[in-house]
């Protein structure tokens, strides 16, 4: 049996889950910058979530604390099932209804028509307007009447990350949080092991970083974190404009 079985066979949880020095200390700094951001910006903030197990500690910690954030979800119309699975069993966990947006029907099926299923292989320019047209449209409406938005973007994730502050002001003004960003992946594992949070099943599947099913693979040991991401191409930030950095830091 080859290493990557072995390691498709075992949960993520299992492969990643340490405490590691200093974890609680990040943990308390993460909820007092949520509950700081749920107090300036109460009624007017989101957590834009990928479904990814950083957003689900996010999730869980908003929830758990009862904070008034709203929970959100882009549903891209080409996630993979265990993604959208994943959904009703945070309602069901949490009682919270997550909110989702789509891009318009009729756009995607225009898109589709024009370039074929796979456009975003054929080049970076047709792979960024499938992006646009899929996430960052949606997206718009998502963050529409908000003025403060989290992520769940770490400093570990990518070269491209390594600066991610706690918080900044995005490029339309938006207060946007990111209180995971010192989080190491062992930190995130440990979380969700101690307090048992749901998480999308594709992380058992070597898929550390989670997209849209036909622009991510699972990764192989040793390879970045997302290196699953648009696979094809070479060099390059890999991102989708929905974080595109860097903005006005101010913390």
């Amino acid at each position: 049996m080859s290493q990557s079985s072995d390691r498709s066979e075992t949960p993520a949880i299992a492969r990643h889950a340490v405490k590691t020095p200093g974890h609680e200390q990040r943990v308390a700094h993460a909820l007092a910058l949520l509950r700081e951001a749920a107090v300036a910006h109460k009624g007017r903030i989101v957590q834009a979530s990928s479904l990814g197990v950083e957003g689900m500690v996010i999730t869980d910690l908003i929830a758990r604390h009862q904070l008034p954030v709203v929970v959100a979800t882009l549903d891209t119309g080409a996630l993979h099932e265990e993604t959208l699975a994943l959904i009703p069993r945070i309602e069901a966990r949490y009682g919270i209804k997550v909110e989702r947006y789509a891009p318009a029907p009729e756009q995607v099926v225009h898109f589709v028509r024009e370039h074929g299923p796979f456009a975003m292989r054929q080049s970076v320019a047709l792979r960024k307007a499938c992006c646009a047209l899929r996430k960052l449209e949606p997206m718009e409406r998502l963050l529409a009447g908000h003025e403060a938005w989290i992520t769940g973007l770490r400093r570990e994730q990518s070269d491209h990350r390594a600066d991610v502050p706690f918080r900044e002001t995005d490029a339309d003004g938006r207060a946007k949080f990111y209180p995971l960003a010192d989080w190491s992946l062992e930190d995130v594992w440990h979380y969700v092991q101690v307090h048992d949070v749901p998480y999308n099943a594709l992380h058992d599947q070597d898929f550390p970083s989670i997209g849209c099913q036909p622009c991510t693979r699972a990764v192989s040991p040793g390879e970045d974190f997302r290196a699953g991401r648009w696979w094809w191409e070479q060099g390059g930030a890999r991102e989708c404009g929905l974080h595109s950095r860097p903005h006005a830091v101010t913390a």
